[in-house]
C-alpha cells in the first residue's frame, strides 16, 4: 500500500476545504464564502484498494491582525514543512494576486514535492486555463500541474492519480473505515460555526467561535450542549437575534447537517457566551483548543 500526508495550501477563500471534503466524500471542513474560514489543521483520510493519503486542510496563509491570525499562519507553515507533499490551491477565476505570489515565495525554500491546482476551471473557458497554467508555470518548478473544479468534482481524480506517484511511504497509518482524526467535539463545533459565518453579516463571523461542552451518544440520539463565543456583547445580540431567531436557525440548519453525518437523532442545545477580545488573548486561545506551536 503507498503512502502519505499531503498540505493543502492556499490564501483564504480559494476552495481548500471544499476539495477536501470532495476527495472524502463527507463533510469534514466547514465551507463559506468568508476568507479565514478554516482555524485549525484539519485530517481527511482517503483510502482506495492501494492507497492512503492523509489530507491536511490548512487556515489561508494571511497578513495577520491579530494572535489568532498569527497562530493560524503558524499552524499553515508548519503543514508545509513538516508534511510529504504540499498541494498549492489558486483559484485559476482571479487573476494572479499578491497573496498567490506571497505563499509562492514561501514555498522557494520547501525541498518537497510541490503540486499546483487550478481551482474553479468550472468558470474558465480552455484558453484561459492553458494561459493560467502557462503563468504559473513562470513562477515556480511545480512536480505537476492539475486543473480541477472542487465544486463540481471536476478532474479530482486525476489529483489522486498524480499523487499517488509521490507517496513516500508504504503503511497503512489509519482503519480503512476511517475518515478523519479530527474528534466529534471539533467537528461538531465547527458546523456551528460554520451556520454562524453564513447566516450573519460580515463583521461577525471572525470574532466567534464555538466549543462542544457536552457530547452524550446513545443508540438513537446524540445530546450535545454547545457555546458559541463572541468578543463583545454586541454581537451576542445579533446571534441570538430578535426573540432568539438567529440562534434557532443556527440551531436547524447545524442540526440537519449533524443528523445526516452521524445517522442519528440530534438534540442541540446552543448558548451564546461573550469572551472579551478572545482573539488577541493568548491564554483564551489556549483554552479554546489554539495551541501554540513551537
Amino acid at each position: 500500500m503507498k503512502s502519505g500526508f499531503v498540505s493543502i495550501v492556499g490564501r483564504p477563500n480559494v476552495g481548500k476545504s471544499t476539495l477536501l471534503n470532495c476527495i472524502i466524500g463527507k463533510k469534514i471542513a466547514i465551507i463559506s464564502d468568508k476568507a479565514q474560514t478554516t482555524r485549525n489543521n484539519i485530517q481527511g483520510i482517503y483510502n482506495d484498494d492501494n492507497t492512503q493519503i492523509v489530507f491536511v486542510d490548512t487556515p489561508g496563509i494571511h497578513k495577520p491582525k491579530q494572535r489568532l491570525g498569527k497562530y493560524l499562519n503558524k499552524m499553515a507553515y508548519y503543514s508545509i514543512d513538516d508534511l510529504d507533499i504540499v498541494l498549492f490551491l489558486v483559484d485559476a477565476s482571479e487573476g494572479l494576486g499578491t497573496g498567490d505570489k506571497f505563499v509562492i515565495e514561501r514555498l522557494k525554500s520547501v525541498n518537497k514535492p510541490v503540486i499546483l491546482v487550478l481551482n474553479k476551471i468550472d468558470k474558465m473557458s480552455k484558453d484561459e486555463i492553458l494561459n493560467k497554467i502557462v503563468e504559473y508555470k513562470d513562477l515556480y518548478d511545480f512536480k505537476e500541474i492539475v486543473p480541477l473544479s472542487a465544486l463540481k468534482r471536476d478532474n479530482v481524480d486525476r489529483l489522486i492519480e498524480v499523487l499517488q506517484k509521490y507517496l513516500p511511504d508504504n503503511i497503512q497509518y489509519y482503519d480503512k473505515d476511517t475518515y478523519t482524526n479530527s474528534s466529534p467535539s471539533f467537528v461538531i463545533s465547527e458546523l456551528i460555526r460554520e451556520k454562524v459565518l453564513n447566516l450573519t453579516e460580515e463583521e461577525v463571523p471572525h470574532s466567534t467561535t464555538c466549543i462542544v461542552e457536552k457530547f452524550e451518544e446513545k443508540s438513537n440520539i446524540i445530546n450535545i450542549n454547545a457555546c458559541i463565543i463572541v468578543d463583545r456583547d454586541s454581537l451576542k445580540k445579533i446571534i441570538i437575534g430578535k426573540q432568539g431567531s438567529m440562534i434557532k436557525k443556527i440551531g436547524i440548519q447545524a442540526r440537519s447537517d449533524l443528523e445526516k453525518l452521524y445517522g442519528k437523532q440530534i438534540y442541540l442545545e446552543l448558548f451564546v457566551k461573550t469572551i472579551k477580545n478572545w482573539r488577541d488573548k493568548e491564554r483564551t486561545l489556549q483554552e479554546l483548543g489554539f495551541k501554540e506551536i513551537e
